[in-house]
């Protein structure tokens, strides 16, 4: 016996639902979002991006200073080399259960190609960044230092998957870390 029926046997109610209890006819059909007001972000049709505010587009955005020559470069493996870290660091942090929350609902297409474009041009591999200031892009994540952690463990991971050596992991980072400040909101 379901618990319902045993419910209504013993209230004396019926076990079916009243048309007043029944949920209307055209309830699987109601439009939330348009209901809460909550506006729909429609991808870009060639990038694939979602928009976002206008801003300036600066290299200083980066929140670095690029390295001097290319030993760095070489040592990520080039462009090449580069996407591929940050094609696995966006893999382990989606996954990690630490900090995954953090990645739902997020612009994933951007996030790989601003990331990328970071760690290329600190990097002096060549390309420019075109993403916006550290602190109005991660603004409203309410990151903690343990969420930096836990990211960082993960970058570490995905370039020692890469076989990039211990010395240029530890050049990146130190240009990486001074800008927790403008991430980390709490």
């Amino acid at each position: 016996m379901s618990i319902f029926l045993a419910l209504a046997l013993i209230t004396g109610q019926s076990a079916t639902p009243t048309p007043q209890d029944a949920l209307p006819q055209s309830a699987e059909a109601i439009d939330w979002d348009k209901e809460f007001g909550a506006e729909k972000r429609v991808a870009d049709t060639v990038t694939g991006e979602l928009p976002v505010d206008a801003y300036v587009q600066s290299e200083d955005n980066v929140g670095a200073k690029p390295f001097q020559g290319d030993a760095l470069a070489r040592a990520l493996g080039g462009q090449a080399g580069i996407k591929a870290i940050v094609e696995r660091l966006v893999e382990l942090s989606k996954a990690d259960p630490r900090i995954e929350a953090i990645f739902q609902n997020q612009d994933m297409v951007r996030l790989r190609r601003t990331l990328f474009e970071q760690i290329c041009f600190i990097a002096n591999a060549g390309c420019s960044y075109t993403g916006r200031d550290m602190k109005a892009a991660h603004k409203g994540l309410g990151i903690t230092r343990a969420d930096m952690n836990a990211l960082v463990e993960n970058l570490q991971r995905a370039m020692r998957e890469q076989r990039v050596p211990f010395a240029a992991q530890n050049r990146l980072l130190a240009k990486l870390a001074p800008m927790e400040r403008d991430i980390q909101e709490r």
